[in-house]
């Protein structure tokens, strides 16, 4: 069996649905389970919808519950032949949109939104769109049957940023889905959503959609997981920057791993760990053009080369100066430092040192305030604002001759704050001002590309 995800941009309307029945239509053999992500812009859409009602505007959160209503009552009357399939998808539809009004309403009366209402809220957009893609599917005589993620998805707690419990997830994925694909029928099912022991809605992170394919595909150890997007698949830029980046053919685990984190947005970066550990293919493919070979992430490629593969980056990201000198000869200064990070649930980028200080990036900013004032108990902290992180991510960098050298000369007249050369070998990372991230990108593609 294979695994297929298809994001947002993929099935934003009734053709990208269309074309993305036909890609399925040409795997039936594979016997897959497709997993779908929200129809484009939509998650935010009822993330916004229940902030709104929190804070009492009750009015524009009714207005944007009706307008993806229709959105997708337009995706259905277009996408979907038969009267009797398209009454059974609106019905269906109805009957979201209500539940989804009721707790809104919810919010708005009580003024309050938990993170628990809030993964409901979030996860309706998988519901939504898993269920117009299954009823077309069936109404293109695909036999095909819809599984909720909440039967099988077992996650913690954490209700905005779930952790999977893989035993439990195997057995329910063996008990319910593998018998349906025994009987040639295509399985679809919603990706970023789960469901806590207790039985309540849960999500990962945003983007998690890729992570629960990782996560189907790794526990039915699938011959392949395959994410369809909306680009020819990984790039050596980011396009909206880069004018003609190139299309990597294959790339490693571990390289896909540090794009993943640096902010390359193709893939979530949760999503490659799973399959690390079930030496599992990840393909990452186009749905508007699914003639392209796109890319494979494999265990280890075939280039024996020491090249640079990609350059990704991230922006509006902080860098926190923490000086000491009691620091100096002071064993366990750095577990003080990071028992407060962990205990504020504060993710670390990158991580410089010297005797005295240490400089770290941050993305994850809601509980900076708390982390400061506990680490100005023993040091002098300075926050910087307005950086940008880029990655080079290629084979074996370390031993790739004169990679620094070249590097350095393209960023020398640019303010760097702080530089990295990563354990794994293959990732040298800087941070430089916001204003010049674009800049540098295009000079560093055209240094290692053009």
């Amino acid at each position: 069996m294979i695994v297929m995800k298809f994001g947002g941009t993929s099935v934003k309307d009734a053709d990208a649905i269309k074309r993305v029945i036909n890609i399925i239509k040409s795997r039936i053999d594979s016997k897959p389970v497709v997993v779908s992500s929200a129809t484009a812009g939509t998650t935010d859409k009822l993330i916004n919808i229940g902030n709104d009602s929190k804070s009492g505007n009750y009015e524009k959160a009714i207005k944007s519950i009706i307008e993806v209503k229709e959105r997708h009552l337009n995706i259905i009357n277009s996408l979907i032949k038969s009267d009797k399939h398209i009454s059974k998808a609106i019905k269906k539809l109805n009957e979201q949109i209500a539940e989804l009004s009721e707790i809104v309403k919810g919010i708005y009366l009580l003024k309050e939104l938990s993170g628990r209402t809030l993964a409901k809220i979030s996860s309706f957009g998988e519901l939504i769109s898993t269920n117009i893609l299954t009823i077309a599917l069936i109404d293109r005589k695909v036999d095909t049957v819809l599984i909720n993620a909440n039967d099988f998805m077992i996650t913690d707690d954490n209700f905005n940023n779930a952790e999977p419990q893989f035993n439990e997830i195997k057995k329910r994925l063996k008990n319910i889905v593998l018998p349906e694909l025994k009987k040639n029928r295509v399985v679809v099912t919603q990706g970023f959503m789960g469901v806590s022991e207790t039985g309540d809605i849960t999500t990962f992170s945003r983007g998690g959609s890729d992570y629960s394919a990782s996560i189907i595909g790794a526990c039915m150890k699938s011959k392949e997981i395959e994410i369809w997007t909306d680009v020819d698949g990984i790039l050596s830029a980011d396009p909206r920057i880069v004018n003609s980046p190139k299309i990597l053919n294959e790339i490693s685990f571990k390289e896909a791993a540090e794009l993943a984190f640096f902010g390359a947005k193709v893939l979530h970066p949760s999503t490659i760990e799973p399959a690390i550990k079930n030496n599992i293919p990840v393909r990452i493919l186009n749905s508007h053009r699914p003639q392209k070979p796109g890319t494979i992430i494999i265990k280890k490629t075939n280039s024996t080369k020491y090249d640079v593969k990609s350059i990704t980056s991230k922006k509006n990201i902080k860098v926190l100066n923490i000086y000491s000198t009691k620091m100096l000869f002071a064993y366990g200064f750095l577990k003080k430092i990071f028992e407060i990070f962990d205990k504020y649930k504060t993710s670390v980028d990158l991580i410089t040192t010297s005797e005295v200080n240490v400089s770290l990036t941050l993305e994850n900013t809601n509980n900076l305030k708390y982390v400061i004032d506990e680490l100005s108990e023993f040091a002098e902290v300075k926050l910087e604002e307005n950086k940008a992180l880029i990655c080079v991510v290629g084979n074996n960098l370390k031993f790739m001759k004169g990679i620094e050298k070249r590097i350095f000369k393209v960023v020398g007249d640019f303010k760097i704050s702080m530089i990295s050369q990563g354990a794994s070998l293959i990732n040298i990372s800087f941070v430089i001002e916001n204003d010049d991230l674009e800049k540098v990108i295009k000079l560093l593609h055209k240094e290692f590309f053009e």
